[in-house]
């Protein structure tokens, strides 16, 4: 459905909704509990966000333009309504909101309290609620921030002229900045000199290590957020993979290292001998599905060297992709961009926020974060070896297909044809081998990666800002928990049920149909069978589906984009591509609803 906007003109006629108040366990990033009176005055943005999803740490970086350019006027506050268990620790939060540098007030949200009262659907969800305290207007998933721009534009002045836009200073309270050699450090590589580089991503930098895997030998990169190449100017952003070169290759194109500079969502090359940094692709544009300008990438997360490419975890856009660094030539290689656990030939398998890669021999072995999950890429296919989907995990050992993780980060290849699985969220080091999955140890802070040491795996220990040896005899015991996210369930008929995917181009903006359709819907289910008729794509975005009552409960799987442009069109003619991927759990019942409407955006 595409739907006229809300203009200036048509606001005052809508039927106006007054914003639910903000509860939760508590705040951060702010010196007081804050209520809607405490920012009447001013427009509010609410971002729903958890700091698994790689969707919301985008929104993250698109609103900081957002926020300095209407500061005292706009606040901007994030609802953290987590997913995974691990994000539910108050710690644990404290910890992420340093680690994106989140630069708002953030209410804690476990128990998804203000989630349910402002009916999000999402990760993430923004809603913008207007200087006198109703909603209007709501968005799911990322790419809209030129669409609040164009908003708050258009209704600004009538605020003004009633006197009631009155802008006041920011409740954001910085935290108190920590000292330390590392600061959320992501990956490290051993170099042959038997040093350590590490992607330290807190400090926007990287950092070798001496043989301890302590002491700081050099850094490269200012420690700056910048997409700089150079020697002592060079800046990175949020650095995550590095990938070294074998020495032949390094040769040929004069740099040792490859870097997943994942903010800047770029890969970068490193000369190990001068400390020089080039900008191998990726030019800092993020990659919006459907973009037509070449040049784009979208957070790679981790890089390693297989079958003579650079292979890359391109996780925000789900897919791998590879680098050919005699070449320069960085394409897609696997994956539809659909973010879910679908095996099968590697064109065609789903993956879920890649985050981690290993090769060994034949084997390109992978971490999908998000359906917590281990799989690997062989003879041109994707098998999965633990994980069951995007809302199952947990911490349990035992035979691979039972066997549970949470949102693990790293895997790496063990000289014994065994693997290596950091799993982030339960703090611990797995093992999978011969078909059954083990713990090396527990209690750690968010290990992230893995290199191995001789008897040891020198594990990049994430929170706790440092590297940590463990050893490869361990032995520790998983505590056996296993979880299905827990959201509101929608209760929905049987039989013909109408999904109405609802978009409002943004001011001034009109559908960009120049290209062919403006807009894809594809519906999907799990189980499969919910849905007896209607699955599938399509380029409507209202679609009937048929429901099997006797399947029961399951997920709707909805993934929608709509195109706009300019409405002058012209040369120039800024172009915007909004999406969203939603999974809807649902209830079949005698009186459920015959439709459901997700609102993209408007």
């Amino acid at each position: 459905m595409l739907a006229t906007g809300v203009t200036a003109a048509t606001e005052g006629r809508r039927p106006r909704v007054r914003a639910p108040e903000l509860r939760g366990r508590g705040w951060l990033n702010t010196d007081r509990e804050l209520t809607l009176a405490d920012l009447r005055g001013r427009f509010v943005l609410l971002d729903f966000w958890a700091f698994c999803c790689i969707n919301c740490l985008h929104v993250l970086d698109e609103l900081r333009p957002l926020e300095e350019k209407y500061d005292g006027e706009l606040v901007v506050v994030g609802v953290h309504s987590p997913k995974f268990v691990h994000e539910a620790d108050p710690e644990a939060l404290r910890a992420a909101v340093e680690r994106y540098q989140v630069a708002h007030p953030v209410l804690d949200d476990p128990d998804l309290v203000t989630w349910q009262a402002y009916t999000a659907r999402a990760w993430p969800t923004l809603v913008l609620v207007d200087p006198e305290g109703y909603v209007v207007a709501q968005y799911a998933g990322e790419g809209h921030a030129h669409a609040i721009d164009a908003l708050l534009a258009e209704l600004r002045p009538s605020y003004v002229d009633r006197g009631t836009l009155q802008p006041g200073d920011s409740p954001y309270v910085a935290p108190e900045p920590q000292a330390g050699d590392l600061r959320f450090p992501a990956k490290a590589v051993r170099l042959p000199a038997g040093t350590f580089l590490v992607a330290d991503a807190g400090h926007h930098s990287l950092a070798e290590l001496a043989e301890d895997a302590e002491t700081v030998v050099r850094r490269l990169g200012t420690g700056e957020r910048g997409l700089v190449d150079g020697g002592a100017e060079a800046r990175f952003n949020e650095p995550n993979g590095l990938c070294l070169l074998p020495d032949g290759v390094a040769t040929e194109v004069g740099y040792d290292v490859v870097v997943a500079d994942t903010v800047n969502h770029a890969l970068r090359g490193v000369t190990l001998a001068t400390g020089e940094v080039t900008t191998l692709a990726g030019d800092g544009r993020q990659l919006m599905q459907g973009d037509r300008e070449p040049g784009a990438l979208s957070s790679p997360w981790d890089v390693t060297w297989w079958r003579d490419r650079v292979w890359v975890a391109m996780a925000g856009v789900h897919q791998l992709w590879t680098f050919d660094p005699s070449t320069g030539v960085t394409e897609p290689a696997g994956g539809t961009t659909n973010e879910g656990l679908l095996d099968g030939p590697l064109a065609e398998a789903w993956f879920a926020q890649t985050s981690g890669l290993a090769a060994a021999g034949d084997r390109l072995w992978l971490a999908d974060s998000e359906t917590s999950s281990v799989r690997y890429v062989e003879a041109g296919a994707v098998h999965t070896v633990v994980g069951t989907g995007l809302f199952d995990f947990g911490f349990q050992d035992g035979e691979a297909e039972q066997a549970l993780l949470q949102h693990p980060l790293g895997v790496t290849a063990l000289p014994d044809g065994s693997v290596a699985v950091c799993d982030t969220y339960n703090g611990a080091v797995r093992r999978i081998a011969n078909g059954a999955v083990t713990t090396l140890a527990t209690g750690l802070a968010e290990p992230s990666g893995a290199v191995v040491d001789g008897d040891h795996l020198v594990v990049v220990e994430s929170a706790a800002h440092r590297l940590t040896r463990v050893s490869l005899a361990g032995v520790a015991e998983a505590d056996g928990f296993s979880h299905t996210t827990q959201r509101p369930v929608t209760d929905v008929a049987g039989g013909e049920v109408e999904i109405v995917v609802d978009f409002t181009p943004p001011p001034g903006q009109k559908v960009d149909d120049r290209f062919g359709p403006p807009s894809q819907l594809f519906v999907s289910a799990t189980p499969p069978a919910l849905i007896k008729q209607g699955e599938g794509r399509g380029t409507d975005l209202r679609r009937t589906v048929v429901i099997d009552p006797a399947v029961g409960d399951g997920v709707l799987h909805v993934a929608a984009r709509a195109a706009s442009c300019d409405a002058h069109g012209g040369e120039g003619a800024a172009c915007h591509l909004h999406q969203q991927d939603w999974g809807v759990p649902v209830r079949v019942t005698a009186d459920g609803e015959p439709r459901l409407v997700l609102p993209l955006s408007g």
